[in-house]
């Protein structure tokens, strides 16, 4: 039986009006909601000019990875938080900012990020240091559907 965490997944970009029905078809199949405990999504949810918010619990391994390559395929930025399962694994954050590979962070129960001693070492330097956090917090942008 697979360990079963919360998530809480931000997304955003442009995207074309043809893929929407995919995206809305993923986001109810992984039964998410817009709000923790809210009503299981739909269509009526989608915000205007406002990045899309999705909340779970009880997500096997804490993962959505068809969403997720949904996004990395349609280049559309995310934030994903999920929450630890003892002896399991710990909660972390994956962030991707609409290019590259989806950059994967240690966090608490709170999603907060935390780096340990080597990580900091590595990096070389406060500032350095700093702008891990400052990438780990960027902002995801508005979802927009486009006629492209």
């Amino acid at each position: 039986m697979a360990d079963r965490p919360s998530v809480c997944l931000t997304l955003g970009g442009d995207l074309p009006n043809s893929h929407q029905d995919a995206l809305v078809d993923l986001v109810i199949v992984h039964g998410l909601s817009v709000e923790w405990d809210g009503p299981f999504f739909d269509v009526t949810h989608l915000a205007v000019d406002a990045p899309l918010t999705l909340y779970a619990h009880e997500v096997a391994w804490g993962r959505l990875e068809a969403l997720k390559a949904f996004c990395v395929e349609h280049h559309l930025p995310f934030t994903r938080w999920s929450g630890g399962c003892a002896g399991a694994f710990d909660p972390e954050r994956v962030l991707f900012q609409g290019t590259g590979a989806p950059r994967l962070l240690c966090a608490t129960q709170d999603d907060y990020v935390m780096i340990g001693r080597h990580t900091a070492q590595a990096l070389g330097g406060f500032a350095a240091i700093i702008a891990l956090f400052d990438m780990a917090d960027f902002a995801v942008p508005p979802l927009r559907f486009s006629g492209r």
